[in-house]
């Protein structure tokens, strides 16, 4: 089946994005098909990850310094004004 993807700019807490890098890379996939992956999960409130899995998650966390947790969402601002300007 022929699937439609579209290109995106989402910006990322860098070590957020740094630990979901390593993840798909331990996991051997894409970082597209991780998120696709963790978003349908949480879309039907599925847990995404094993245990073992989040154990070597809490791992690359460290690694990189990711320390946001899920009650840290929508809590910090970009450096971005409103106006966009730094």
């Amino acid at each position: 089946m022929a699937v439609d993807r579209t290109q995106t700019g989402v910006r990322l807490y860098t070590p957020l994005l740094k630990t979901l890098k390593g993840l798909a890379e331990y996991l051997d996939m894409t970082l597209s098909d991780l998120l696709e992956g963790i978003i349908l999960h949480g879309l039907e409130n599925k847990q995404a990850f094993t245990d073992e899995q989040l154990e070597v998650i809490g791992r690359i966390k460290g690694i990189y310094g990711c320390d946001w947790v899920a009650t840290d969402s929508h809590m910090h601002p970009d450096q971005e004004g409103k106006d966009g300007k730094r």
